[in-house]
């Protein structure tokens, strides 16, 4: 390997390091950039080789960046975000209003990205950007106009829209429950529980929504929303699951609703608007459009 190759890493490695850096976590960061945890682990061993530096200090719980890795993180990042703002400023219109905006993976492509269509039909001025962001960031040193982020309103220097509240409701298979003799909420309890790994306490507050005591035994975990889905349908347990994520899976017939009351998560969906960008035309435009979105969906309305 010549030495500008050395000193040049793929940019996917880049991203999984930069990612792993800012949430502190391989699991966190294969969630955000849609990879295995193995895969980000090995685009990490990967650099490490390649500069012969370990760029982070790994315990059985936590993962830090080591001295190294804090100074090449900070360049890492800076380098990312001038590359990404050259490429958007490529292939964006530069008549147009441009919005870069951070969504949450599985919101974003099961419930917004299909209404995408109806805001670039009417905003064909804008173009709008997106990233993938799980957690809280800093939106200056992103450069990011406005996030989705589904939690608590309480982002420092920054307003937050509530967009939609979160129903959850336990789901099997159709051939799961037609095998089983499932009756009543405590029923469920008796039964394989699927579980998010971003949601530990989910099931726990579920059973208490129904009077229950909660199950100790362990379950399946899983990282992606999607993910759980496909293991529910396969018939291996019941899983906890927003509405609003399955409405296809329901309307289908693929997933099927178990016993037991639905509950309103504690959390919900916000718009998340740094204070320096209130009067960006693009984020007005998109707020507006959104709101107007969610006066439309059924779901939301009977909520």
């Amino acid at each position: 390997m010549n030495v500008q190759r050395r000193l040049l890493p793929n940019t996917a490695a880049l991203a999984a390091f930069e990612a792993v850096a800012r949430l502190g976590s391989f699991t966190a960061a294969a969630r955000e950039l849609d990879l295995t945890q193995g895969a980000v682990s090995r685009q990490i061993s990967l650099l490490e080789e390649q500069f012969g530096r370990r760029l982070f200090e790994r315990d059985s719980r936590n993962v830090r960046l080591s001295p190294p890795g804090e100074i090449y993180a900070e360049a890492v990042r800076s380098a990312l975000g001038q590359l990404r703002d050259a490429a958007l400023g490529l292939m964006s219109n530069r008549h147009s209003g441009v919005l870069n905006l951070a969504i949450l993976p599985t919101f974003g492509t099961r419930w917004l990205m299909p209404l995408i269509p109806d805001f670039v039909a009417r905003h064909p001025d804008i173009t709008i950007n997106f990233a993938t962001r799980i957690g809280r960031f800093d939106f200056a040193r992103e450069r990011l106009d406005a996030a989705i982020h589904h939690g608590m309103p309480d982002w420092p220097d920054a307003d937050c829209t509530l967009l939609m509240r979160e129903t959850v409701m336990p789901v099997v298979s159709p051939e799961f429950l037609a095998s089983r003799d499932i009756a009543t909420a405590a029923d469920i309890s008796r039964l394989p529980l699927l579980h998010m790994a971003t949601r530990p306490g989910a099931w726990s507050e579920w059973f208490e929504h129904q009077g229950l005591e909660a199950p100790t035994g362990p379950g399946m975990q899983f990282e992606q929303f999607g993910t759980v889905a496909q293991a529910c349908m396969a018939g291996l347990g019941v899983a906890l699951l927003p509405e609003i994520l399955i409405a296809g899976e329901l309307q289908r017939g693929q997933l099927v609703p178990a016993p037991g009351q639905p509950m309103q998560s504690r959390s919900a969906y916000y718009l998340v608007v740094p204070h320096d960008k209130r009067g960006h035309p693009p984020v007005a435009s998109f707020r507006d459009w959104l709101l107007g979105q969610i006066g439309k969906e059924p779901a939301v309305l009977a909520w």
